[in-house]
């Protein structure tokens, strides 16, 4: 019977679900033809595959050839199934034997002389492989990306004709496993201990990271605003494996490279002020992630805020509280990770110099009420913490703070101990408690409760400003180790939301 079944896999959105690839060769006149809502590039692979299979000196069937991929309404795109049709018709023509194909999943692209290319996806293949323990087959660039996914054997090819030879039991192919011991190499991030003064600021971004919180500056040009920003990754904790997967996933089914190297650093995101809203959260004919997602797990800075379109800062507000972002299209709907940090920075006015004693704003009042409302107040109710980031001192900024600057790894330190004091009482950081978390450990007492109410009605905030207070002064009170939240630590996470009333 010539027919013959091969496994693969498509791509929709960071999962990967399985194509079955049949090969079915009939009398008549020769013909290929590929069914199962191909796309453009699917289709056109039936003549790199011929010219690979004809140049790697097999023989093409000149029969009637029919490829199926199944399932039939899953849409299938890219050069990814190349390989694995090559595979169909040479096993179908009785050219490869049939019996082992049934522990392998093979995904890759075919130049004209056989040579296989790199594909994207190949990390949430691999995840989906491991599930139903079988062995993948990628192209040599692909394998150390997917070699990641602990517990899954990765042969990487560079070629059909090698590939044929292993399934032939002629030369096999060593299967490459990622060691149990492998640890990410930590990058030289720029250090804390380059800012001068800026205590408070660096305080601010501190709490901000142990609570993973999202944070507004405000300041002067030049008050080192992107600076601190910069710095941020430099203390937080590393990714779990499973969030380091999360984050490596999205970047494999994107434009750019997983950095196998640093794959369990946070990642940081920082896009121009000029990007639009598609850029941001994601889209497309065939959607894709947008930064939103690629900083699923890190940092988002958004720099000069106000300059971004508020119709593209207002899309940042359904993943700022769900933590996804969904793409609907006409035919499909297609969901990304985007649990990030955002951080922000923006100047006080359209010149920048209000309340700078070393320069003179020129803008009216008109100006500058019409600059701070571009960002409106949801988006600035959903900032956990706002922060006014002054101009230092010139013989500060020429000799540092007396007795030197606290380094990065210092503070990384005291970081990773006070998230793990969090992670231990409640199983998660502290942005992501629930209602229910909140009144379970941010218990206040009653003086403190109705402290808490006097500066929620003088600033004018919501029930969702209310918990996000009470999140950053659970962070500062972890900071210190403490049970219960004290007085101290609420009135120092109500100082953090003062720019309130001053932005709008």
């Amino acid at each position: 019977m010539s027919l013959a079944t091969v496994y693969s896999r498509s791509s929709s959105g960071i999962n990967a679900p399985l194509v079955t690839v049949e090969a079915h060769l009939a009398n008549g006149l020769p013909s290929l033809s590929i069914v199962g809502l191909p796309e453009a590039a699917v289709k056109e692979s039936k003549d790199r595959v011929r010219s690979a299979i004809i140049n790697c000196q097999f023989e093409f069937p000149a029969k009637r050839i029919t490829i199926n991929l199944a399932p039939a309404d899953l849409p299938k795109e890219g050069g990814r199934f190349d390989l694995p049709i090559a595979l169909s018709i040479l096993v179908a023509s009785k050219q490869l034997p049939n019996s082992i194909l049934k522990d392998y999943e093979f995904l890759g692209e075919l130049s004209l002389g056989g040579e296989l290319r790199s594909i994207q996806g190949a990390l949430p293949a691999a995840i989906a492989c491991r599930s139903y323990k079988r062995k993948l087959c990628v192209p040599l660039q692909n394998q150390a990306e997917a070699a990641l996914i602990s517990k899954l054997d990765v042969l990487g090819c560079r070629h059909l004709l090698e590939l044929c030879a292993h399934l032939n039991g002629q030369q096999a192919i060593a299967a490459f496993t990622r060691p149990t011991n492998h640890q990410a190499i930590t990058p030289s991030l720029a250090d804390f201990a380059d800012v001068h003064g800026q205590q408070h600021i660096k305080r601010a971004l501190e709490i901000a990271a142990v609570g993973r919180h999202s944070l507004l500056m405000l300041g002067p040009p030049g008050t080192g605003k992107s600076m601190l920003a910069s710095r941020l990754p430099s203390i937080l904790p590393k990714l779990q494996e499973k969030e380091a997967v999360e984050s490596a996933s999205i970047y494999s089914i994107s434009q750019h490279p997983v950095d196998i190297a640093h794959w369990q650093i946070p990642p940081f995101r920082s896009p121009h002020h000029s990007a639009s809203a598609v850029a941001l959260v994601g889209g497309g004919s065939h959607p894709k992630p947008g930064e939103v997602s690629l900083a699923h797990n890190g940092v988002l800075f958004l720099d000069e805020l106000p300059e971004f379109d508020r119709k593209v800062l207002e899309v940042l507000r359904e993943p700022l509280e769900n933590g996804s972002i969904s793409i609907s299209r006409a035919n499909h709907q297609t969901e990304f990770p985007a649990r990030f940090q955002l951080i922000a920075a923006m100047n006080p006015c359209p010149c920048g110099y209000l309340g700078d004693a070393s320069q003179r704003c020129r803008c009216s009042p008109l100006q500058i009420l019409r600059y701070r409302h571009k960002i409106s107040g949801p988006l600035l109710d959903r900032i956990d913490m706002h922060i006014e980031v002054p101009r230092v001192s010139s013989e500060l900024l020429r000799k540092g703070s007396h007795g030197g600057e606290e380094t990065s790894a210092c503070i990384a330190d005291r970081v990773r101990q006070s998230q793990q004091y969090s992670i231990q009482r409640q199983g998660k950081t502290n942005h992501m408690m629930s209602t229910r978390d909140i009144k379970a450990h941010c218990q206040i007492c009653d003086s403190d409760h109705a402290l808490l109410e006097h500066a929620i009605e003088k600033l004018g905030l919501s029930h969702r400003a209310y918990h996000r207070i009470l999140r950053v002064a659970r962070s500062i009170a972890d900071m210190n180790q403490q049970a219960n939240i004290q007085r101290q630590h609420l009135t120092e996470a109500l100082s953090y939301r003062k720019l309130d009333k001053s932005i709008h």
